[in-house]
């Protein structure tokens, strides 16, 4: 069986700051480095090895996988977050909180639709995980990214009650084309 850990990354300058944060990007915050240094805890101390590693080319993503571990990794574009147009950068406020109404709503502003990005993901992350040798993988993307991704799966309503805060990791088991959520790691449970 093929395991895939797809986490978020860690708390950056916009997040304080609620501004929204697709393509732009901003640094983690100290608080966010401690929870990339407190996610890589609960890998070491669960004893799971990857044999590859992915990241967003975000830098807040780069920058979070780096510090989980030292492996070589590569850059993937499709792992980025939703494209949100001319809100890119704006005060969250400006922002569609709405599952069902945000998948278009970012369309009007020159950005990228919710079934767009999760196309994406679900192409990107299938892809990465029917290589042969790729049995234990570490992506780092963003918390809409790994919100549409399960969409894809399954009916993200219990999960998204919950939140997908910063540092999440989304275990999936994957087989025969199909992902399936195992488990969902929150800060709050690495303690």
């Amino acid at each position: 069986m093929k395991t895939l850990y797809l986490m978020r990354h860690g708390e950056t300058l916009f997040n304080v700051l609620h501004k929204i944060q697709g393509w732009c990007d901003s640094p983690l915050t100290s608080k966010g480095i401690q929870q990339a240094l407190l996610a890589k805890k609960w890998f070491e101390e669960h004893q799971i090895h990857f044999d590859h590693a992915y990241s967003s080319t975000s830098e807040r993503c780069c920058d979070t996988l780096e510090l989980i571990t030292s492996m070589p990794y590569q850059r993937c574009k499709g792992l980025k977050e939703n494209n949100y147009g001319l809100l890119e950068g704006e005060h969250d406020y400006l922002a569609e909180n709405d599952p069902q109404k945000c998948e278009t709503y970012y369309l009007q502003f020159g950005g990228e639709s919710n079934n767009t990005l999760k196309e994406r993901m679900v192409d990107t992350l299938t892809a990465i995980m029917e290589k042969e040798d790729h049995y234990s993988v570490l992506a780092v993307s963003h918390g809409g990214a790994c919100f549409n991704f399960l969409r894809a799966w399954q009916d993200p309503t219990e999960e998204l009650k919950k939140g997908f805060g910063n540092c999440c990791i989304f275990v999936y088991e994957y087989d025969n084309h199909q992902f399936y959520l195992k488990n969902v790691i929150r800060q709050d449970d690495k303690s």
